[in-house]
């Protein structure tokens, strides 16, 4: 089946699928209800990445039967559909830390154990080989990057674009690379997505929910895994691609490290949430995040697959500025712009 017309049907199946799960939402109790830190002031939808989850999982069971994707592939995204049950037990129970963590760990390790050859990583003055070393790293790696979908996915829109943007350039890198499996994925996920931002946009009906943000980031790290050992893509090009929620995530957490801080505490103090509190939209902060992948991150990525000798000084190019943004915007540190904005109001009255 032409990609595009894959694409098609599986973009109007997860509008269609997350349009039905924010009518059920409510009855199965799939809400968010607003707390102090929330950005929404009325209890929201969550679970919409429930249908980017089956989509997905009904397409890799359809193509590894047709042989298309190898077993020990199919077996490695098979832990994906359990960090989705996951999180959907963490949607509709608040599962503690002291559970998720663990099993998290163990998701990634069956990844692992499944695709056991992680290509050395190049850091310009000496390149990692030694085998054991770069298993670990991917393990943290795939549990990091289910979290980060998870912390970012706070706003309206921007981690449903995120996951449209990622795998729509990677789909674009791959698709004369002769890497069948990493353009199919790329392909699902961008399409899938795409269905599913059609509710998530400002206003949002619907949020992904852990369901969704777990899964769409563990299955990136997966992806990023497999397309290094095929060969059709870098760490670096991922690194580039995910680059916002990467920076902001990273600078945020070691800010709240050094304020003694616990990282797995509730909080709204990442760089977007910030910045959404200072612009008062959603929207605005989502579009420029877009901006910023399409007109900065993306044209550095397709660089770093054309030269990936380069590679680790074009993600120094990309990721520096982006530190120094989220570093402004005091990621970390909440801000509360409205108590700011009414204090400033009294002032001018005042003066006035």
């Amino acid at each position: 089946m032409p990609l595009l017309y894959l694409m098609a049907g599986l973009f109007i199946a997860s509008a269609l699928l997350t349009g039905l799960l924010w009518l059920v939402a409510p009855r199965i109790h799939l809400l968010d209800i607003p707390v102090e830190r929330s950005a929404h002031s009325k209890p929201v939808a969550v679970g919409g990445g429930i249908g980017v989850v089956i989509l997905c999982f009904l397409v890799v069971l359809y193509y590894s039967r047709s042989g298309l994707i190898p077993f020990e592939e199919s077996m490695a995204l098979l832990a994906a559909l359990a960090i989705a049950f996951l999180g959907l037990i963490d949607d509709l129970t608040q599962l503690h830390i002291r559970w998720r963590i663990p099993m998290q760990f163990i998701a990634a390790m069956w990844v692992v154990w499944w695709l056991p050859i992680v290509p050395a990583i190049n850091l310009g003055l000496f390149v990692i080989e030694n085998p054991w070393v770069l298993t670990c790293l991917a393990v943290v790696a795939l549990v990091w990057l289910l979290n980060l979908f998870n912390f970012m996915d706070g706003i309206d829109g921007i981690a449903g674009s995120e996951l449209v943007f990622v795998n729509l350039l990677s789909l674009l890198v791959v698709i004369n690379s002769g890497d069948d499996v990493l353009a199919l994925l790329s392909a699902t996920f961008a399409a899938t997505a795409a269905g599913f931002l059609l509710w998530n946009w400002s206003p949002a009906k619907i949020f992904m929910g852990d369901v969704g943000s777990g899964f769409a980031g563990f299955s990136l790290g997966i992806m990023a895994l497999l397309s290094m050992q095929h060969g059709s893509m870098t760490v670096w090009t991922w690194v580039l691609l995910l680059g916002v929620f990467i920076v902001d995530t990273a600078v945020t957490l070691l800010t709240r490290f050094r304020q003694n801080q616990r990282w797995y505490d509730g909080h709204a103090s990442h760089a977007y949430q910030n910045a959404a509190r200072r612009y008062q939209s959603h929207s605005k902060v989502t579009i420029t995040v877009i901006l910023i992948n399409c007109l900065w991150l993306a044209p550095l990525a397709w660089l770093s697959t054309n030269q990936p000798d380069w590679g680790i000084y074009l993600t120094l190019i990309g990721i520096v500025p982006l530190v120094l943004l989220a570093i402004k915007l005091e990621a970390g540190r909440t801000m509360d712009f409205k108590a700011i904005a009414k204090k400033l109001k009294s002032l001018n009255s005042k003066l006035i």
